[in-house]
């Protein structure tokens, strides 16, 4: 398993709480950061995924 999946996942969990946060105390910023958080953890993930994809193609 690539790093950056390990790293994006990490980042979409942050992201959550952080948006499930900033929506209960009414902190619209937070909750924003905790969108952006998510979307670059997913981006993240999915580039881990395709250098998974890369590793395994190469080693047959």
């Amino acid at each position: 398993m690539d790093k950056d999946r390990i790293a994006g996942s990490a980042k979409v969990i942050k992201g959550t709480i952080k948006e499930r946060v900033g929506r209960a105390i009414g902190d619209a910023k937070l909750e924003s950061e905790g969108k952006s958080d998510k979307a670059v953890g997913k981006v993240q993930n999915a580039i881990g995924g395709l250098k998974d994809t890369v590793r395994d193609a190469t080693k047959k």
